[in-house]
């Protein structure tokens, strides 16, 4: 018998979150903004420069651009399910935007910081997809790979040597 209970967020393993940053290649940004004050346009904009084919949605923005990107409506509008949904909306939205991306096939939704639906975390995944609740892709990166964070983030990582970078390292904006 599967195991359905939700992993609480302070419970995910570094492996767990390794696992998940680095099986995806695609990643929807549901809630994508073009306002680089925005933190759905600059963990977007870093996702891009770490290797990720991203994928900007926003129904307001449809048609548009962002980074140079087109924008789409839904989820049901990509032209291929993507890897992976981050969720930039509240935790009741986040309900809505889950079943969408059930239905579009993605393989992991994860939750920004602060947003958190246990209700459409146990529906994803009796679906088959990993939930991720609460936390950061940018953030995790940075934590998990030893990249020092631009805005003072906590790699919880203090060595004495160089680490060698595992993934590419760009100047953001």
């Amino acid at each position: 018998m599967t195991d359905t209970r939700i992993t609480e967020p302070a419970d995910y393993t570094d492996a767990f979150l390794r696992g998940v940053l680095d099986n995806a290649k695609s990643i929807a940004v549901v809630g994508a903004s073009a306002d680089p004050v925005k933190a759905s346009f600059f963990v977007m904009k870093y996702l891009r420069d770490k290797g990720y084919t991203v994928i900007p949605v926003n129904p307001k923005m449809a048609g548009q651009t962002i980074l140079g990107l087109p924008v789409y409506a839904s989820l049901k509008d990509l032209p291929e399910p993507p890897d992976m949904v981050d969720v930039f909306r509240n935790s009741a939205a986040a309900g809505g935007v889950t079943d969408e991306a059930i239905a579009a096939g993605a393989k992991v939704v994860w939750m920004q910081l602060g947003v958190r639906n246990d209700e459409a975390a146990a529906r994803a995944q009796a679906a088959g997809l990993t939930v991720v609740m609460d936390r950061c892709p940018k953030m995790e990166i940075q934590r998990l790979y030893g990249e020092i964070g631009r805005i003072g983030v906590n790699s919880n990582v203090l060595v004495t040597r160089r680490m060698a970078p595992t993934k590419s390292f760009k100047k953001l904006i």
